[in-house]
């Protein structure tokens, strides 16, 4: 006679499941890290942007507005020209804040469809124990 092979208990099929789902949320939350790294690594970038831009700016216009400064200085007021260059680049500085700013917005530090399969999986883990 040929010996059949067991089969799995009662008890160890709900020990795999255990260690399945167990396995799952390890998974997930591995899946969640991974989706935050990445947006940290967007919001990174978006920050040296930023700085770069705000430093680069700040050179710029520190040696071209002397420069215009003196240059306009020559047909009206030196502190007349000085305003008018503020003026132009506090303009220039508005934008590059605006967009920055559009640019942090596009972040989601929040990974949705991770949070949304972990509630699904506990879910189901709870409807299996019923």
């Amino acid at each position: 006679m040929t010996a059949q092979p067991e089969e799995p208990t009662l008890g160890q099929l709900v020990g795999e499941i255990g260690e399945d789902i167990s396995k799952l949320f390890r998974q997930e939350v591995e899946l969640a890290k991974i989706g935050l790294r990445q947006e940290a690594t967007k919001a990174g970038k978006a920050a040296g942007m930023l700085g770069g831009a705000g430093f680069a700016g700040y050179m710029i216009a520190l040696l071209v507005t002397l420069a215009v400064m003196f240059g306009l200085g020559e047909v009206m007021g030196l502190g007349w020209a000085a305003l008018v260059l503020a003026v132009v680049w506090a303009v220039i500085g508005g934008v590059l804040y605006v967009n920055g700013r559009n640019r942090l917005r596009e972040i989601n530090p929040r990974p949705e469809q991770t949070i949304e399969t972990l509630k699904e999986d506990a879910q189901w883990a709870r409807d299996l124990r019923k």
